[in-house]
């Protein structure tokens, strides 16, 4: 018997229905554009969520839904005065998403390997290329580390480094909701933080994304620019170029149901983490991915294997095709930035890491659709192969 597709990460919709009564209401009042009160009401649901009730968050941040993720980072640019000719220093090791904005602003992203603790940002390696840019007279506007997978970056250090050479920070957590840092939400270190909530993270709002905001008055600056950027007059007047870039209130009345039960999704990555850790604890060759230090919570969003060819024997590739010949998707890791056809000529600061673990490495399923039963076929499988 063919078995059904395990696919990385479905979307998931609360077993009591909230977000068709929400989408509901919104047909049934006529609030089907982008403004209404399910965009207020999710709004203020990531806000509380990000400023977390024990005490452990970051009072005053302010959240504006978005059409996108990609439209969160391009706005926190645009609110940052990058323009053209500009450098923007960005992780390599990421989605194109975080980069294609840089160039949205006519500005240059110039690309910073990982450390291998976390995969995410060196902060080693982003001071060396702070320091070369601003010899060769192009102090950069702005750094964007990522958070890749969900796993945080070492932000601490990577805050001390822009504080300390007064470039802002944007937090590209679109793949991070959820995952924490010494107990803080990751997204709220830095100048501004962004939340995607695309069909296959870790909640969904169809499409979608936020941008979270230092304060009250940027927020409204950013809510300008993501409307349009008109002017408080009865007539339409323009005076910047603005964008189209707001969450319609159907969007939201999603999202607004999917904050029921992220936590029951947060648990559920998690415990598809230990499932693949105990799995393959005995299977030489193939190693999880997992948080290098003991106050950093990721949420696991994909979870990731190493697949050792000389020790495994097969390599990555193999292994992918054998899954895919089993029903299970599994995706390489992402193909770093400085090695895109696209940005061949950007400046990059490389040291071989992204480039190795894209050579060596697969995502798995890890979605609250992928049953204990998947995980351990899955796991037999890719057990199996070995053989």
């Amino acid at each position: 018997m063919t078995r059904n597709k395990i696919w990385l990460c479905l979307a998931h919709m609360s077993e009591t229905g909230e977000e068709m009564k929400l989408i509901k209401e919104a047909f049934d009042t006529n609030w089907v554009v982008p403004l209404g009160p399910n965009v207020n009401g999710f709004e203020k649901d990531l806000e509380e969520f990000i400023n977390h009730p024990d005490g452990r968050g970051t009072p005053g941040k302010r959240v504006i839904a978005l059409s996108a993720g990609t439209a969160a980072i391009h706005l926190a640019l645009v609110n940052l005065g990058v323009k053209a000719g500009d450098e923007v220093i960005c992780q390599s090791f990421t989605f194109a998403a975080s980069a294609n904005p840089v160039v949205y602003q006519g500005a240059t992203p110039v690309f910073v390997d990982s450390e291998p603790g976390t995969w995410n940002m060196d902060p080693n390696l982003l001071e060396d290329a702070i320091k070369d840019r601003i010899a060769k007279g192009k102090k950069p506007k702005a750094i964007i580390p990522v958070y890749l997978y969900g796993m945080p970056a070492y932000i601490d250090e990577i805050m001390e480094i822009a504080r300390r050479y007064e470039i802002p920070v944007v937090e590209d957590a679109a793949e991070g909701f959820g995952s924490r840092y010494r107990g803080q939400a990751v997204g709220t270190f830095g100048d501004y933080g962004i939340m995607s909530f695309n069909g296959n993270k870790m909640i969904t709002t169809s499409g979608g994304g936020a941008l979270i905001c230092p304060d009250e008055e940027t927020a409204k600056r950013i809510l300008f620019y993501a409307t349009q950027a008109r002017e408080p007059l009865p007539y339409y007047q323009h005076e910047h170029i603005g964008f189209n870039y707001r969450m319609s209130n159907i969007c939201a009345g999603i999202g607004r149901g999917q904050m029921t039960i992220v936590n029951d999704h947060l648990a559920h990555h998690v415990h598809t983490k230990d499932r693949y850790v105990d799995g393959f604890a005995d299977v030489d060759g193939i190693t999880v991915h997992v948080a290098p230090e003991d106050y950093m919570e990721p949420n696991y969003w994909l979870n990731t294997i190493i697949v050792e060819p000389e020790k495994f024997g097969m390599d990555y590739e193999q292994l992918r095709q054998v899954l895919d010949a089993a029903n299970i998707e599994s995706r390489p890791l992402w193909k770093p930035m400085h090695l895109q056809p696209v940005y061949k000529d950007a400046p990059a600061y490389v040291n071989g890491v992204s480039e190795k673990l894209f050579r060596v490495g697969l995502c798995l399923p890890s979605g609250p659709m992928v049953t204990d039963e998947d995980l351990e076929y899955i796991v037999e499988t890719i057990k199996y192969a070995k053989k």
